[in-house]
């Protein structure tokens, strides 16, 4: 699935269906004691962050989405029940939280059995013009999407004689991108099988909501004097006490307000450059370690940076029960690749891969647990703590291969931040790059720079040597 925003993904004109849970579910929920499960530490600081960036007065919202199509003619009733079907699935998406506890300032999780669960269907009216459709649905998403209320998630589809297209969006506190790119084939399934007249077995797939008790309590193991802790003050204290940013000059005045942002989203090299990228790469590691070395280079190039630190993406999917679970499974391991003294992609290759050895473990643990123990102020003022540069290889995802023809996207909200957040994506068709970053002439001149000279990397080293392997296929990088 390409990323892009709501603006950007083959929207047609339609008759616009909405999904939101009952008010029946709403009642239930209300009346719900406590359950005793907490929040991951990642959720709870996501939604102690829009909680503070609301206090100082701006609405940002932060919202993930799939969109895809169902050719038709489509029997809503049946969709319905589909969609339905795939939220019982994962307990999150009927998991929320109030505010309590004696400062009032706890996080309380409630949760509802599968049974209380469903769906009211609204049929909101005709749209001819694919413009205000698609401002329609993000003004939508951002009300009903939002980390400050619950629930925090909409189901849509536009109604057309030859199908229908789908649009969900959730709060990212309920979800990855892995969790979005296995939508479209789910929700095919059940569809699917309700026009038919059979039943899906319910797959056993693990609760987000028991991840999260899992991780928080391995987390709060730890102390300050845990040498993961040392690992991350040293990495802090060289980055001048901060979390890194993409180390080139955006336009961002210090301190200043928030910026909105804008999208780059583009194809970097088709699937023989791709392959033969990857074969190159292989034995350092793999494509990742390849884009990373790259953006090492580049960003020196740029900024003139002697140390190019980042924090690297990783799924915390550690075990199988987690493969097919929708939830926010990512953690972050800090590296530095010292780019004075790399001279060529080779060994910059060998310095990110000497880093990510080292350094992968520590995306097990919570960044946020980190920082509580470190003890340094980081009140949060951007829903980012930090800059990106992820990859992840989609083509083993389930229905990958059908993406194009549904017109299958993940979705990004595009609003407020001061930071760089970057996704390389290898798909059937090669790899994909999309980027939000701050909305200033010299952001958009540097972004725009950085991605021109990646494509040239890539395609230097991919055009020296043919690929003679076929690459491997994790899906390590998922944010």
């Amino acid at each position: 699935m390409r990323m892009t925003d709501i603006h950007r993904c083959e929207i047609r004109p339609g008759r616009l269906v909405e999904w939101t849970l009952s008010p029946r579910t709403l009642d239930i929920a209300a009346a719900l004691p406590e359950d005793a499960r907490p929040p991951a530490y990642i959720q709870e600081s996501h939604i102690r962050t829009a909680r503070s960036v609301r206090e100082d007065g701006l609405f940002v919202p932060t919202w993930l989405g799939a969109a895809f199509d169902i050719p038709g003619p489509v029997d809503l009733d049946v969709l319905q029940e589909a969609l339905r079907a795939w939220t019982l699935r994962h307990e999150t998406l009927r998991s929320g939280f109030r505010w309590g506890g004696e400062s009032g300032d706890d996080m309380r999780r409630f949760t509802l059995d599968a049974d209380s669960v469903s769906l009211h269907r609204e049929d909101v009216g005709d749209f001819p013009d694919a413009t205000g459709l698609a401002r329609h649905l993000q003004d939508r998403f951002d009300r009903v999407a939002d980390a400050l209320r619950w629930p925090n998630l909409i189901y849509t589809a536009v109604v057309r004689d030859d199908g229908v297209s789908v649009y969900m969006a959730f709060d990212h506190s309920n979800v990855d991108a892995y969790s979005i790119y296995r939508i479209p084939a789910e929700v095919h399934e059940l569809y699917a099988a309700g026009v038919a007249g059979r039943t899906v077995p319910r797959p056993r797939v693990g609760s987000y909501v028991d991840f999260c008790e899992a991780e928080r309590a391995d987390a709060d193991r730890i102390d300050g004097s845990h040498d993961i802790v040392a690992r991350w003050r040293e990495f802090i204290r060289r980055c001048d006490g901060r979390l890194p940013s993409f180390p080139v000059e955006l336009g961002v005045e210090p301190g200043g307000t928030l910026p909105e942002q804008r999208m780059l989203r583009e194809p970097l090299v088709d699937a023989a450059d791709a392959a033969a990228f990857e074969a190159y790469c292989r034995p350092y590691g793999g494509s990742l370690v390849g884009v990373l070395a790259a953006t090492a280079l580049i960003v020196h190039e740029i900024g003139g940076e002697p140390v190019y630190r980042t924090v690297v993406p990783f799924h915390t999917r550690s075990r199988s029960q987690w493969s097919e679970s929708v939830g926010w499974y990512v953690g972050g391991a800090p590296i530095e690749v010292p780019v004075a003294r790399a001279h060529d992609f080779p060994s910059a290759l060998r310095t990110v891969r000497a880093e990510l050895q080292a350094n992968r473990r520590l995306s097990r643990m919570p960044i946020d647990r980190v920082l509580r123990l470190l003890g340094t102020d980081f009140r949060p003022t951007s829903p980012d703590l930090y800059s990106i540069v992820s990859y992840v290889d989609a083509r083993d995802v389930p229905g990958a291969g059908h993406w194009p023809d549904q017109s299958a996207y993940a979705l990004l909200r595009v609003s407020y931040g001061d930071q760089v957040c970057a996704w390389v994506t290898r798909l059937p068709e090669g790899l994909w790059f999309a980027s939000r970053y701050p909305d200033t002439d010299v952001a958009h001149k540097n972004l725009r720079l950085y991605v021109e000279r990646l494509r040239d990397v890539i395609t230097g080293v991919a055009r020296s040597r043919p690929a003679t392997a076929t690459a491997n296929r994790p899906h390590d990088h998922v944010v």
